[in-house]
């Protein structure tokens, strides 16, 4: 009996190993949001996102200058959620990349909101950030056969007839953050979900124009490629520096097509000019990267904001680092809704052409309370200790 026992309890425990480690293509949720997730979208009654969000004005415009319709708005009742379960419908997940905080929260809403439908996951690839890849994990995908594939495009000319080939194949698509080139909305996709990125550009402005008290020199970071959400935080973040603060100058501008080339930027950046006060970059990944170039040029006293919540951007702001503040997306929520909207087209339900979340302020004073809100679970241990 002892012996069966303890064979019992071995093999319980390889089991448990092999299923913890998984592929590491697939994206996971970010820590502790499978509580989170499983309580949310358990809830009986119409899928919405969190009804908490605050209703914050979106500033934000489509890729076609459609004004963006908040992700509030949307809903599927319980009638519409049986319809779609008996359907027995497919869904692909092909994203440019993965494993950040915000990624993983994304994609693990996709996951727990399709489940929640009754559609299945048959795939959820990793472009790396390389087009010539995800053209490739489309034409992979596409012989899965999906219903629905929800993407968020490298760059929007490259892959584009990637897309359309899905198009031709009957696939209905529902991008994040943007639409690839030539596809037009209600005809070849369903819609674009996005948090409101010129918003957050702006936020991010106004965070650096209280933290370097509101006079001084500033640089940005931008992502050089055709990439429109990235583009919308920097023009928001050059707009709103040059329209509200006239005593601060913008004096230098670097671009990246490689997110973990921030610090070299940033470096170049800091040696041109010693006495900026503070940098710009696009999103947690790169302002990573900007924080290493100030450290290492001696420069602590540098302010950065950026945009996105990942763990170490908020350990900066708990702890009065480098990184003072940012605006932030809700990336859990907008996987809620881009999934929605995988619902309206099987439905044949009209759906808006751009849908955005707000845009969420968060500095030292609220970074722990932004973190739950964004994310649906407790912040990190790392970063409740750095508040302290």
């Amino acid at each position: 009996m002892k012996k069966n026992l303890l064979l019992s309890v071995l093999l319980l425990l390889v089991f448990s190993v092999i299923i913890g480690c998984g592929n590491k293509e697939e994206a996971q949720t970010t820590e502790g949001s499978t509580e989170k997730n499983e309580n949310y979208l358990s809830e009986s009654g119409p899928l919405t996102i969190n009804p908490e969000i605050p209703d914050i004005e979106v500033l934000d415009k489509g890729p076609n200058g459609e004004q963006a319709v908040s992700a509030k708005s949307l809903q599927l009742t319980e009638e519409e959620l049986q319809k779609i379960k008996d359907g027995n419908y497919k869904a692909a997940i092909v994203m440019h990349y993965s494993g950040t905080d915000y990624m993983n929260a994304a994609v693990g809403a996709m996951q727990d909101t399709f489940e929640k439908m009754g559609i299945e996951v048959v795939a959820v690839t990793d472009a790396q950030f390389k087009a010539e890849k995800q053209v490739n994990d489309i034409e992979t995908v596409l012989a899965k056969d999906p219903d629905i594939m929800i993407s968020v495009p490298v760059d929007a000319v490259s892959t584009a007839p990637a897309y359309k080939k899905a198009v031709a194949q009957g696939v209905k698509l529902v991008f994040m953050d943007g639409a690839a080139d030539g596809l037009v909305a209600g005809k070849d996709y369903i819609s674009v979900v996005s948090g409101d990125n010129y918003g957050n550009g702006a936020v991010a402005a106004d965070i650096m124009a209280e933290k370097i008290g509101g006079k001084g020199k500033v640089g940005i970071v931008y992502h050089d490629v055709n990439f429109f959400v990235t583009k919308n935080r920097s023009d928001a973040f050059e707009a709103t520096i040059k329209e509200k603060y006239p005593d601060i100058e913008i004096v230098a501008q670097g671009g990246i097509t490689d997110p973990n080339k921030g610090e070299e930027v940033a470096s170049a950046m800091l040696t041109r000019n010693p006495d900026i006060d503070g940098i710009f970059a696009p999103w947690d990944v790169p302002a990573e990267g900007v924080m290493a170039a100030a450290r290492t040029a001696g420069r602590d006293d540098l302010v950065v904001t950026t945009v996105d919540l990942g763990t170490n951007v908020a350990i900066s702001i708990a702890s009065d680092g480098i990184v003072q503040g940012l605006g932030a997306q809700l990336p859990y929520d907008q996987g809620v809704a881009q999934a929605i909207l995988s619902g309206y087209a099987l439905l044949d339900k009209e759906a808006p052409a751009y849908v955005a979340s707000p845009a969420i302020k968060v500095t030292k004073e609220n970074v722990i309370d932004a973190w739950k809100l964004i994310y649906g679970v407790e912040a990190p241990s790392t970063v409740k200790d750095a508040l302290k």
